[in-house]
């Protein structure tokens, strides 16, 4: 039996896996959607460096999880990148859901200078937070009228200090097994940093016809890429 820790990315909390853990329990295996610090129902919570990190990892700890597999989606996919490290022999897989991955010393926001100074200043005008888009944005990913609507109601603003957080990795991320999961409505192919993983004998790829959010818009399918995992 694996055990499925999942964290969503920016703005999201462990609601947004409601699609996709009754189709991982119902398999027989553990399923843990995870808030993270700072959003959604933890939003008062303060976050600082390494603060998500550490929140996957006592996940797993205080659970006492083994045969883990870390699921990180979008921006989640930094600390869990980092979280798969530190769980020792605890962790079987890591599965990046059209995320972004961790380098030694970069953050989020450092690897796209003029992006990235363009979110800060957006942060700055919104208390150290990044609010959640406009949905109307969002009308090319692959999303329903109502998944739209509820993405709207339910996200929250996330926590900048997150996204200005420098990882930290003792060893290369390629010697991690691990799955990385495009999206392709969300772009034809994956950011130079995940292409160049993907040369590692332990890395797969895999594709989805779907938008940057599939736990909204295709939960089954990407459960059923999540199970197959399991197996790699």
């Amino acid at each position: 039996m694996a055990e499925f820790v999942l964290t969503a990315g920016a703005w999201l909390g462990a609601w947004a896996w409601d699609g996709v853990v009754p189709e991982l329990r119902a398999a027989g295996h553990g399923a843990h959607p995870l808030t993270l610090s700072g959003v959604a129902e933890r939003q008062d919570e303060p976050v600082g460096p390494q603060t998500h990190v550490q929140d996957i990892v006592t996940e797993v700890e205080r659970r006492d999880l083994r045969g883990v597999v870390l699921v990180g989606h979008s921006y989640s996919g930094i600390p869990v990148g980092q979280a798969a490290e530190r769980i020792g022999d605890r962790l079987a897989r890591v599965v990046f859901v059209d995320s972004n991955v961790p380098a030694d010393g970069e953050s989020f926001v450092s690897p796209f200078p003029v992006e990235g100074a363009q979110l800060e200043a957006e942060m700055a005008a919104n208390g150290g937070a990044w609010p959640p888009p406009d949905v109307s944005e969002l009308g090319d990913q692959g999303l329903t009228a109502q998944q739209l609507d509820r993405f709207a109601r339910e996200a929250t603003p996330h926590p900048g200090a997150s996204l200005t957080d420098r990882a930290v990795l003792d060893r290369p991320l390629s010697e991690l097994p691990a799955t990385y999961i495009k999206c392709l409505l969300d772009g034809a192919v994956p950011n130079p940093d995940v292409v160049e993983l993907l040369k590692s004998d332990r890395w797969r790829l895999v594709e989805m016809h779907t938008g940057h959010w599939p736990m909204f818009s295709r939960p089954q399918e990407l459960a059923r890429i999540l199970l197959e995992a399991t197996d790699s």
